[in-house]
């Protein structure tokens, strides 16, 4: 175990910690575990892997291991640090132990049933329960920064998009589109994709979240894309259609219909409108227009250091959205055997309203290629 007061926590980590603090006290938490990797960078900047943080009243520990010593020494040396030789788990026994921690919460996403029943044996003595959703709900609310870094994020990937759009040629197979557009994304300073790219020709692109496959692009192709770049750790998320030099007319009628239920649920988006009714308000735009069967998952979801984070904007939620909340809105139709529509932009929801972040043309005549 070592310490290292040089140069403390940034203002914003300050900020978040206090605030964790805050509630960890106000819910009679004396000490959390957070296992979870973007969790732990979100609260204090480092970003290792395998490791975890622990929280207390008066401290913070890393527990980690020395591939990642020079990164501590960079990111957060101000964190009294436990450079492990044996396993994880192991670390938290020993750190209980030597702390003399009468309680630990832990998260429970963030660590398997195995692993708890190891650290409960581990650290006899140590009460295991399991962490309130602090993160959850400090997450939801993005300040500048976290703005500023989406927006990044989403210039990337758009820009990556236009360049492949570029280079699309009858005979290209859905990997090797995907592909290109990784490497398009990667070549403008992304660190990768947010998830693995989908790109989905024809009938596959019935399936939401189709994998890459072999199917090759011939004349009158209807492809689905959808991807996203990770900038600084934070991610966006973007679907996209374009059609090969026609667009075969069923697939004409559905685009306007997704596109036209997007449009509404973006319109309705502002502080204190629930997820629910944000969401029927595509979802009845597409069941008045006879698809109601077809449009099979929410209509969105929230986007961060996690591509899929809270909140929910789906039938499932009667939560609030509230100023600061960046979603996903992204209605689609799914017709087995014939193939699938779906439109989607990242939309920042403001005191007032929204604003749309995503800049990428979406009309029907531009999706031609």
């Amino acid at each position: 175990m070592t310490s290292d007061a040089r140069n403390g926590p940034s203002a914003i980590h300050a900020a978040r910690i206090a605030r964790v603090r805050q509630d960890l006290k106000k819910q009679r938490v004396p000490a959390l575990l957070v296992t979870r990797r973007m969790d732990h960078l979100y609260l204090t900047g480092f970003t290792g892997e395998d490791s975890a943080v622990l929280v207390l009243p008066r401290a913070l520990h890393v527990l980690s291991d020395g591939r990642f010593d020079e990164v501590i020494n960079q990111e957060c040396p101000w964190m009294t640090r436990w450079m492990r030789k044996g396993s994880l788990n192991a670390e938290v026994g020993k750190v209980c132990k030597q702390l003399k921690l009468r309680s630990l919460a832990i998260q429970g996403d963030g660590m398997t049933v195995a692993d708890q029943a190891e650290i409960r044996k581990l650290a006899r003595g140590t009460r295991l329960t399991v962490a309130p959703p602090i993160f959850a709900e400090m997450r939801r609310i993005k300040d500048d920064t976290e703005i500023k870094n989406l927006k990044l994020a989403i210039r990337i990937a758009e820009e990556a998009f236009k360049a492949l759009r570029r280079t699309i040629r009858i005979g290209q197979t859905e990997l090797e589109m995907a592909a290109q557009l990784e490497y398009e994304m990667k070549k403008r300073g992304a660190s990768g994709p947010s998830f693995g790219s989908i790109v989905a020709e024809g009938a596959n692109a019935a399936l939401p979240h189709a994998h890459p496959g072999r199917r090759r692009v011939r004349a009158g192709s209807a492809i689905l894309f959808d991807w996203g770049a990770r900038v600084g750790f934070y991610c966006s998320d973007l679907t996209r259609m374009l059609f090969i030099g026609s667009i075969p007319p069923k697939m004409a009628n559905v685009y306007a219909i997704v596109l036209a239920a997007q449009e509404k649920a973006i319109a309705a988006l502002r502080p204190g409108e629930r997820m629910c009714d944000v969401d029927e308000v595509a979802r009845g735009h597409i069941a008045r227009a006879g698809f109601s069967e077809a449009f099979n998952h929410g209509l969105g979801h929230g986007l961060g250091l996690d591509v899929h984070e809270a909140p929910s904007l789906s039938w499932r939620s009667d939560e609030k959205l509230r100023a600061g909340m960046v979603v996903t809105v992204e209605p689609g139709i799914y017709l087995p055997g014939v193939g699938g529509v779906r439109i989607e932009d990242d939309v920042l929801v403001t005191s007032s309203g929204h604003r749309v972040l995503t800049r990428l043309d979406k009309s029907l005549t531009g999706a031609v290629v």
